[in-house]
C-alpha cells in the first residue's frame, strides 16, 4: 500500500478527484501532514469520517520509532529510528556555531539517511560495515524531517526555551543529505522526497537550503544539474589525487577525479552554484601538506569551498584522526593558497555522529543480547 507522505500534492488532487472530493480537502489533509504533523488519521477531525475511511483504506499510515537519541537539546544531537521493517537508520541535527556574546543560535540543519547501510565502501565510514540493505522509500526520507519536528513541538516550554525557539516554531532551516547511504544511488525517491519537503504545501524548507552530497557518481551529478530546483551540491571529496582517493573510495576507480571534475563542470555551467567539498582529515593519510596544492587546484578551477571535518574514529577501522595543530596547519595552508576553506570544530565527536556508527553499536548490541538469550 502506498505511503500518504510519498504523494504529491497533484498525486493526491488525481486521486481526490477521482472520489468526486472537493478540491480544499486535499489542502485540509496536507495541513495536518506536514503543518500539524498528525500521527493518525483519526486526529483528521476536519475530514468526513467517510473520507478518513477511504483514505485509511488506500494509503498506509508509517511512522518512524525513535529507538534512541544522543546528545543535549543545545549541541549536535543523533537520532536512531526503527522502520516498519525493523531497520535501523540515522539522522543528526547540528546546531549552527552559537552567536556573538553567547546568544544561542536560530538555525539548525538536519542530517538526512537515504539508504540502509551504504554499498560503496569507503574506507573510513560505518555506513556500510555490516553491508547494504535497500533503499530508503520517499516516506521514509520526508518522516525524519517530520519526526523531528514533532519531537520539537512535544517538548515541553522550558527545553523550548534553551535553543530560543517554541513549540510553535519550525526547528529546521537546512537539509544536508550526508547521512547514510550514497543519496545519488537512490535517485528517484530521493529527489521526489526533496521536492515534497521543499513544497509550500509539504516541508516549506527552500531548495538553496537543501545540500545533497555524493560520493563521486558521475552520471547523477549530471543529471541532478539538469533538475530544476535549485538544490545544492557538495562533494565528498576526502583525497585531492587518484592515488590518495583511491585508497579509500572504491568509487574512485569507476570515476576518477578527471571524470568527477568534468561532471562538476556541468553542474556549475548548469546552476552557477557554488559547489562544497567535503574533506575528512584522517592521520596520515591525506592530512599532509603535499595534498594541498592539488587540492587548491581543484578547488579554484571549479569555485568550490573546502569543508574540513576531523575524523571521528569509527570502532574497527584503524584510522585516526589528525591533531589539532595538524588540523589547524592544514585549514592555514588552504587560506594561504586563497582558497575559502573552514573547519568544523567539535559538532558530534562524543556522540558517535559519525555515519552510521549509532547504528552499527546499537545492531551489535541488539546481536549480542539476542544471542546470550538463545
Amino acid at each position: 500500500m502506498v505511503d500518504i507522505r510519498s504523494q504529491t500534492r497533484e498525486e493526491l488532487q488525481a486521486r481526490f478527484s477521482e472520489w468526486d472530493q472537493p478540491p480544499y480537502r486535499v489542502d485540509q489533509l496536507l495541513d495536518w501532514l506536514y503543518a500539524r504533523r498528525v500521527t493518525s488519521w483519526s486526529a483528521m477531525t476536519n475530514l468526513p469520517k467517510a473520507l478518513r475511511h477511504q483514505l485509511s483504506a488506500n494509503y498506509s499510515f508509517n511512522e518512524l520509532e525513535l529507538v534512541r537519541k544522543q546528545g543535549a537539546r543545545d549541541t549536535t544531537q543523533k537520532f536512531l529510528w526503527r522502520l516498519s521493517d525493523q531497520s535501523l537508520i540515522e539522522s543528526v541535527l547540528i546546531p549552527a556555531n552559537p552567536a556573538l556574546y553567547s546568544e544561542r543560535s536560530d538555525r539548525h540543519t538536519l542530517c538526512v539517511s537515504t539508504q540502509v547501510g551504504c554499498a560503496y565502501g569507503c574506507g573510513f565510514c560505518a555506513s556500510g560495515l555490516e553491508g547494504f540493505k535497500r533503499n530508503l522509500r520517499v516516506e521514509e526520507i520526508v518522516n525524519q524531517v517530520v519526526a523531528i519536528e514533532r519531537w520539537h513541538g512535544d517538548q515541553p516550554d522550558e527545553m523550548q526555551r534553551i535553543d530560543g525557539t517554541k513549540p510553535a516554531e519550525r526547528l529546521i532551516n537546512n537539509l544536508v543529505i550526508m547521512g547514510m547511504g550514497e543519496p545519488l544511488a537512490n535517485y528517484d525517491n530521493l529527489i521526489k522526497a526533496l521536492k515534497i519537503l521543499n513544497a509550500p504545501w509539504g516541508g516549506r524548507i527552500g531548495a538553496r537550503k537543501i545540500t545533497i552530497s555524493t560520493s563521486g557518481l558521475v552520471p547523477q551529478i549530471r543529471k541532478l544539474a539538469d533538475e530544476p530546483l535549485q538544490f545544492r551540491l557538495a562533494i565528498s571529496l576526502h583525497g585531492a589525487t587518484d592515488a590518495v582517493r583511491s585508497k579509500i573510495m572504491p568509487v574512485n576507480r569507476k570515476y576518477p577525479l578527471a571524470e568527477l571534475t568534468a561532471a562538476c563542470d556541468y553542474y556549475q555551467q548548469k546552476k552557477s552554484r557554488m559547489i562544497t567539498f567535503e574533506y575528512i582529515l584522517i592521520s596520515g593519510l591525506n592530512d599532509d601538506l603535499d595534498q594541498i596544492k592539488p587540492l587548491a587546484k581543484l578547488a579554484h578551477r571549479l569555485n568550490a569551498k573546502v569543508n574540513l571535518i576531523p575524523y571521528n574514529k569509527v570502532e574497527d577501522l584503524p584510522w585516526e584522526r589528525p591533531t589539532e595543530e595538524k588540523q589547524e596547519t592544514f585549514l592555514s595552508a588552504l587560506q594561504r593558497e586563497k582558497v575559502s576553506a573552514t573547519l568544523r570544530r567539535e559538532k558530534g565527536h562524543d556522540i558517535d555522529a559519525a555515519c552510521g556508527q549509532l547504528r552499527l553499536k546499537t545492531e551489535r548490541e541488539l546481536k549480542t543480547a539476542t544471542a546470550a538469550l538463545r
